[in-house]
C-alpha cells in the first residue's frame, strides 16, 4: 500500500471518528451537560465503584468536551469526604488530560488548529505555539481562560513532550479543582466580580492608549526603515 492510500485511509478514519462523536454529542447533549453525579454515586455498589464511574466520566469528557467541569468538581465534593473527593477529581483530571492529548495526536495538527481558530481561547493557544515554552503549559492550565480539553487537544496535536505536559497540566489545574471540590459553588462568593469588572473597565482606556502608542511607534519605525532603505538605494 503506497503512502497516498495510507493518508486517505487515515483521513477517512479521522472523519468517521469525528462524525460519530459529533452525532453522539448531539443526540445526548442534554444528558451529558446535566449528568447527576450524586445519583450515580448513590446508585453505585460501593465507593470504589462510584469513584471508578466518575473517573470514567472524566475520560468521556476528554472526548466529548461538553460536560461541565465545575459540575463534576462540586458534585464529587458533595458526594465524598473532602480527601476522597479531591483524590477522585485529581485522578479524573489525570485521565481527562491524557485522553484529550491522545485525541489531539489522532486528529493531527491541521484539524486541531482549524478547530481552535474558531475559539478566542483557542487562538491564544495558537499564539503560544510560537513561543514553544514549557512554562506556557502551566500558565494555560492555571488560568481558567483556556478550556481544559481544547488545550489538551492542542498540546497533543503539536506532540508536546507527554511527561512534561502531564505533570505541568495536573499541577496547573489542581488549584481550581481543589477549590471547587472543597468549597463547592461557594467559591464564586470569594470572587469579587464587581471589583474585577470595575478594574477591567478602568483599564480599557489605558489599554486603548497603549495600543495607539504601539501603533504610532510601529508606523514611525516602518517609515524610518523605508526612508533608510531609500537613502541607501540613492547612494548606490
Amino acid at each position: 500500500m503506497n503512502e497516498k492510500k495510507k493518508e486517505i485511509i487515515k483521513l477517512i478514519i479521522k472523519l468517521a471518528v469525528i462524525l460519530v462523536i459529533a452525532a453522539l454529542v448531539a443526540i445526548n447533549y442534554n444528558t451529558l451537560t446535566n449528568i447527576d453525579i450524586r445519583q450515580l454515586v448513590a446508585s453505585s455498589k460501593n465507593e470504589l465503584t462510584a469513584a471508578a464511574t466518575i473517573v470514567g466520566i472524566y475520560g468521556l469528557k476528554g472526548i466529548v468536551f461538553v460536560i461541565p467541569a465545575s459540575l463534576i468538581y462540586i458534585s464529587v465534593g458533595m458526594a465524598f469526604s473532602p480527601l476522597k473527593a479531591v483524590t477522585v477529581n485529581m485522578l479524573g483530571i489525570s485521565l481527562e488530560v491524557t485522553v484529550s492529548y491522545l485525541f489531539g495526536i489522532m486528529l493531527g495538527g491541521e484539524y486541531v488548529e482549524n478547530l481552535l481558530k474558531k475559539n478566542k481561547g483557542g487562538r491564544k493557544l495558537l499564539e503560544l505555539k510560537q513561543q514553544n515554552k514549557q512554562s506556557s503549559v502551566f500558565i494555560v492550565r492555571l488560568l481558567p481562560v483556556f478550556p481544559i480539553d481544547f488545550a489538551s487537544l492542542f498540546f497533543g496535536s503539536v506532540k508536546f513532550s507527554f511527561p512534561k505536559y502531564f505533570i505541568l497540566s495536573v499541577l496547573g489545574i489542581a488549584p481550581r479543582v481543589i477549590l471547587f471540590t472543597l468549597l463547592g459553588d461557594k467559591v464564586y462568593d470569594l470572587i469579587p466580580m464587581k471589583l474585577i469588572i470595575t478594574v477591567i473597565l478602568a483599564l480599557l482606556p489605558v489599554a486603548a492608549v497603549a495600543i495607539l502608542v504601539k501603533w504610532i511607534i510601529s508606523k514611525k519605525k516602518s517609515r524610518d526603515e523605508n526612508g533608510g532603505l531609500v537613502e541607501k538605494q540613492d547612494q548606490i
